[in-house]
C-alpha cells in the first residue's frame, strides 16, 4: 500500500482541522456529573460547519453534491473529530450514505444523497444487535408484503437514534426455510411500530434501543444487494478505529504537555526514565494503530477488497480485524497510561482526561475484544489457505 496521501486527501484533512479547531471537549460536561445523557442532541453548530466545509460529502458523488473522495478521506477527518471529542455523527451518517451510494437503488440515491451532503438529512446505523455480541442482522427479520417489507426486532445501543431522520437496520430476510439474506432497511425516525427506549453509553451520550413491531418499509427505502451490509459493516469499524487513534493521539498529547510541565524533585517528570518509557511505549501503540487503519482503509477504497481466494489477497474484513485488534487494546492502554502519568490530577473529573477516558471506554467496547478478533482472523487465514 502507499502511505502517501493524495492532495485531495490532505485538502480534506486540513479542512477538519480548521473546522475543529475551535471545539473544545472541556465544554461538555462530563458523564460523571450528569444525570441523563450529557446533552439532548448533538452538536448541529459543528454540524453545519461540517456541511459548509463540505466534509459531509466526502464519499458521494458530484452528482450528489460530493467530492467522490474514499474512506481514506473520511478517516483523515475522522481522526481529527476524536482529538477534540467532537459530538457529531460523522462516522454514521457518512458511511450510511456511502453505502446507500454504493449499494442502493437509482430511486433512494435521489432521495437521500443530495441533503444527506448538505446536512439537512441525519442518518445512522444500528450495528449492535439485541445484545451487541451478536451479528447485528440476527436481531431483526424482513419479511416481504407486497412491494413493502415488515421488519420485527430489537436493535440495542444505536447512536444518535433520537437524533437521525432514517436508520439503517440490518435485517435478515427469509425467503424459504433454507434461504435467507441480509437486506438494509431505512427506517425513519417516525413511524408505525417503532418504538424508542433510551439508553447511555459510557461517555454520557444518549443510545437508542429499537423495537420493532411490524415496521412497514417501502420497497424505495431498502437495499437487497449482496455484500450491502458487509461493507458498511466494515466501513463502521474502520472508522471506529479512527477514532480510536484520533483520541490516543490527543490523549498522548495532553499527556506529553502535562508531564514536560509537572516537576518532582526540581525536574520535569517527562524526563524520569520510567515516565519516558511509558510514554514511549504508548507511542508505539498508536503508530501500530495508525498503519493498520491505512492498510483496512487503503483495502476498502481498492476493488479487491473482497480478497481472490488461496494465494491472493484476504478478504478486507481479515484487514478490518487487525485494525481493530490494535486500536481496542491500543485505545485502552493509552487512556490508562495518561490517567497513571498524570498522578491525581487524572481522576479530576473537571479536567478534560476524564472525558477522553469514558470516550475511549466506549471505543473499547464497540469494537469489541481483541481476542474474539484475533480467534476471527485465525478462522478467515485458515479458510483462506485451504480455500
Amino acid at each position: 500500500m502507499d502511505f502517501t496521501f493524495t492532495e485531495e486527501q490532505q485538502a480534506a484533512l486540513e479542512a477538519a482541522k480548521a473546522v475543529f479547531a475551535g471545539v473544545a471537549p472541556d465544554g461538555v460536561p462530563s458523564p460523571a456529573l450528569t444525570p441523563g445523557a450529557v446533552a439532548e442532541d448533538f452538536d448541529r453548530a459543528l454540524w453545519a460547519k461540517l456541511a459548509d466545509a463540505d466534509l459531509l460529502s466526502l464519499l458521494l458523488a458530484p452528482e450528489y453534491g460530493g467530492s467522490g473522495l474514499d474512506p481514506i478521506a473520511l478517516c483523515l477527518v475522522l481522526r481529527e473529530s476524536a482529538k477534540v471529542l467532537a459530538r457529531v455523527p460523522l462516522l454514521e451518517s457518512c458511511a450510511a450514505a456511502y453505502a446507500v451510494q454504493a449499494y442502493g437503488a437509482a430511486e433512494l440515491k435521489e432521495a437521500v444523497l443530495a441533503s444527506a451532503a448538505r446536512g439537512e438529512t441525519v442518518l445512522t446505523v444500528a450495528a449492535n444487535g439485541r445484545t451487541g455480541h451478536d451479528g447485528a442482522e440476527l436481531a431483526v427479520t424482513a419479511r416481504p408484503d407486497g412491494d413493502d417489507w415488515i421488519l420485527d426486532g430489537v436493535q440495542t445501543g444505536v447512536p444518535w437514534a433520537y437524533d437521525a431522520d432514517f436508520t439503517v437496520v440490518p435485517a435478515t430476510a427469509t425467503a424459504t426455510a433454507d434461504d435467507s439474506s441480509t437486506i438494509l432497511a431505512l427506517v425513519p425516525r417516525a413511524c408505525a411500530g417503532l418504538v424508542l427506549a433510551e439508553q447511555f453509553s459510557t461517555s454520557g451520550e444518549r443510545l437508542g434501543e429499537l423495537r420493532l413491531d411490524s415496521v412497514r418499509v417501502g420497497a424505495r427505502d431498502v437495499i437487497t444487494a449482496d455484500g450491502a451490509w458487509d461493507f458498511l459493516r466494515d466501513l463502521l469499524a474502520t472508522g471506529t478505529c479512527a477514532l480510536a487513534l484520533g483520541l490516543g493521539t490527543g490523549v498522548l498529547g495532553m499527556t506529553s504537555e502535562y508531564t514536560s510541565k509537572r516537576e518532582q524533585f526540581g525536574f520535569p517528570v517527562a524526563t524520569f526514565q520510567a515516565v519516558a518509557m511509558q510514554a514511549a511505549d504508548r507511542y508505539i501503540d498508536l503508530r501500530a494503530m495508525e498503519v493498520t487503519l491505512w492498510q483496512a482503509a487503503w483495502r476498502l477504497s481498492s476493488p479487491d477488497r473482497a480478497g481472490a481466494g488461496n494465494g491472493g489477497p484476504l478478504p478486507v474484513s481479515g484487514d478490518v480485524a487487525v485494525a481493530k485488534i490494535w486500536a481496542a487494546d491500543g485505545v485502552r492502554r493509552v487512556v490508562q497510561t495518561a490517567q497513571h502519568l498524570h498522578g491525581g490530577f487524572g481522576a479530576d473529573t473537571d479536567y478534560p482526561l476524564h472525558r477522553y477516558h469514558a470516550w475511549a471506554k466506549h471505543l473499547e467496547l464497540a469494537l469489541g475484544p481483541a481476542a474474539a478478533h484475533e480467534e476471527a482472523l485465525g478462522d478467515l487465514l485458515a479458510a483462506h489457505t485451504l480455500g
